[in-house]
């Protein structure tokens, strides 16, 4: 199986503390000792608007692409970006799905090559792709990586690439 690479663009420091300026940290609750291992319980879900959306910029769904290297960006509406850790109120950071179906939405989002975390609060990127057709989906997720109730999610496009034209 061909390698994704990855390449990140932050938001510069300002527009960052601008995102979560009145942020307070989520705090955690240790819960009492029990005399036997209680069954794993699914994380609670973070409210989100019903208006909240988010979506891939660009590529279009559809699009051809003439190289392996593709910038991907990111755009939300009634719905803001806050990094990883922070719990703000409507915000929430996303994770780019690729070649993925959606993972289960009461549990944190996997991190691997299929389930990109940005978790700074970053709104683009640039992937590496093989050939081929391949499929792209936006998942927000909360201060934890679990998505929110309901969730935000984009439409999942088709990409072709084509790759880089030899000579």
């Amino acid at each position: 199986m061909a390698s994704i690479r990855f390449r990140t663009l932050w938001l510069s420091a300002a527009a960052a503390t601008c995102m979560v300026s009145g942020a307070v940290a989520q705090g955690t609750t240790n819960p009492p000792a029990a005399a036997a291992p209680a069954p794993a319980a699914t994380a609670s879900r973070t409210p989100a608007p019903r208006d909240a959306y988010v979506y891939i910029g660009w590529p279009l769904d559809g699009a051809t692409v003439n190289s392996n290297h593709i910038k991907v960006w990111f755009g939300t509406r009634n719905f803001g970006v806050a990094p990883a850790g922070v719990s703000v109120k409507n915000t929430g950071h996303h994770h780019l799905l690729i070649d993925a179906p959606v993972p289960p939405l009461d549990q944190p989002i996997p991190s691997d090559r299929n389930h990109v975390h940005f978790g700074l609060g970053q709104t683009e990127t640039v992937i590496d792709l093989p050939p081929g057709t391949h499929t792209l989906q936006l998942l927000m997720g909360d201060a934890d990586h679990i998505p929110h109730d309901p969730p935000v999610m984009s439409k999942r496009i088709t990409i072709y690439v084509r790759g880089a034209p030899t000579h």
